[in-house]
């Protein structure tokens, strides 16, 4: 291992955070995290228990009438301390990112600086939640109207984006005066570890933020969410785990937020800018090695322009180097574990038997780690099951249509609802779409266009809720009405 690699290695913490102490499971149990490009474990953290989670949720709950009190200014100058210490360091939280979750290092900077600005968003956002006061209609009364914090949260984040969905979630519940949970991913938690590591050198107050890495998942957060302490739970996953989740949080009608699977369809209509078109693919197809529930899942492309797009697209897709993100000009990494890649050279072999064109890419990459050919593919029917499963990988599917509204009801034609994206150059057009199409956010002549001053989050099956934008907060404040009598 490269020695600066192991220096950081050496530097992030391994336990679990805990009343503002790092410590030990319980149990003194640990488990690995493996480096995906090479298979090979990079180190161990603790592995909490259920009593461990307990302990998590007593230190946040104590915490939790303090920290309601404290002054929105105080929470937000801790916010925007910790801005500044992880940009200081975005070096260290790119490197780790990579090595835990393979993704190029350039994206990981990218990561960094996109995962930084939710808690300076956040920063700002906490001195501005206000209520209001009025007149009842009949003028016999007065409404006062209080926005207060939910309670302790619960904040379950993903693998894939280990840095960023830490600080949407907690710079959220930070901002609003909640205590939290943290539930990371056990296929990256070290990332998650030192960013809890930097909050406390912010100065957050020991027990806002308590970190629990566990490689079980279920039986660590089930009491929790049984538990009517906790007030809040936000998840970004899978659609499958969310529903179990949420049938849990029905128990105790708790709040929440469910940021959970995709199938995003990218329409490219025949007047659209096909320069732009490709660039906009390829920047919604790989990001992240197309670990992403934006990633673009289906490309529909109108039938005059579907095989011009298709042998761009394949160019600039063939010419991306495949290797391990630390190396220099990588630009596509490995699938975080071998199963992934199975599944997506299983969706690849489907869509080949069912006639698809493999234009380039195909298959897996031979050595160590789990890498998979940046992969284009024409031909394809829309009902083969790399247009109806969210991918997860670098392949992108081609299917073409002929009308607008063939193309809408492709678009449609999913349980899932997060994004969408639309290349065209009428102006008609492109403000029917978005009054069209079922989804959450759409991406208009725009491969990426997460932000978090914009509020994120789907509809149908891909979740309710919104995370970043002045939405953000509200998920973590409840509302309260005071009736007053007429002072006259």
């Amino acid at each position: 291992m490269d020695p600066r690699e192991q220096s950081l290695l050496d530097a992030v913490p391994t336990g679990l955070l805990i009343g503002g102490q790092w410590r030990d499971a319980s149990t003194g149990a640990r488990f690995g995290v493996d480096d995906p490009a090479t298979g090979q474990q990079l180190t161990t953290v603790a592995d909490a228990s259920p009593a461990d989670a307990m302990a998590a949720l007593d230190a946040a709950a104590a915490a939790q009438e303090e920290w309601a009190a404290t002054a929105p200014r105080v929470r937000g100058e801790i916010l925007r301390k910790a801005f500044e210490l992880i940009t200081a360091r975005a070096d260290d939280f790119a490197l780790l990112m990579t090595m835990e979750m393979g993704k190029a290092l350039p994206e990981a900077r990218g990561e960094v600086a996109y995962g930084a600005e939710f808690l300076r968003w956040f920063s700002e956002e906490a001195v501005r939640v206000a209520g209001r006061y009025q007149t009842a209609p009949d003028g016999k009364s007065r409404f006062l109207v209080l926005r207060k914090p939910v309670g302790p949260c619960l904040l379950i984040t993903p693998w894939n984006f280990p840095l960023a969905m830490a600080t949407r979630k907690a710079g959220a519940a930070i901002a609003a005066g909640c205590t939290m949970v943290i539930k990371p991913a056990k296929l990256t938690p070290l990332t998650t570890l030192l960013f809890a590591q930097v909050m406390l050198e912010a100065g957050v107050p020991a027990g806002v933020l308590n970190v629990i890495p566990t490689s079980s998942a279920g039986s660590t957060t089930g009491p929790l969410i049984a538990d009517p302490r906790l007030r809040k739970l936000s998840f970004t996953g899978s659609t499958e785990v969310g529903v179990t989740l949420l049938q849990q949080a029905a128990e105790n009608v708790l709040r929440t937020s469910m940021e959970l699977g995709g199938n995003a369809p990218f329409l490219v209509f025949a007047d659209a800018d096909l320069d732009a078109a490709v660039d906009g693919a390829l920047a919604a197809k790989l990001r992240n090695i197309g670990e992403a529930c934006t990633a673009a899942n289906r490309f529909y492309v109108q039938a005059p322009v579907a095989e011009e797009f298709s042998r761009r697209l394949a160019e600039k897709v063939a010419a991306k180097r495949v290797g391990r993100g630390t190396e220099d000009g990588i630009d596509i990494g490995p699938l975080i574990d071998e199963r992934s890649r199975d599944k997506v050279h299983a969706l690849v072999t489907d869509a080949v038997a069912r006639g698809a064109r493999v234009v380039t890419g195909g298959g897996p990459v031979s050595g160590p780690g789990w890498f998979y050919q940046p992969t284009v593919l024409s031909n394809v029917p829309a009902d083969a099951t790399v247009a109806t499963e969210e991918i997860f990988g670098p392949v992108a599917p081609i299917i073409t249509f002929d009308t607008e509204d063939e193309a809408v009801e492709l678009a449609n034609s999913t349980p899932y609802g997060l994004i969408a994206y639309a290349y065209t150059t009428d102006l008609n057009r492109a403000l029917r779409l978005p009054e069209r199409i079922e989804s959450g956010m759409l991406g208009l002549n725009s491969g990426v266009i997460s932000n978090p001053a914009a509020p994120f989050g789907g509809v149908k099956q891909s979740g309710m809720g919104r995370e970043g934008g002045f939405e953000g907060i509200d998920e973590y404040l409840a509302t309260m009405y005071v009736g007053i009598p007429s002072p006259f």
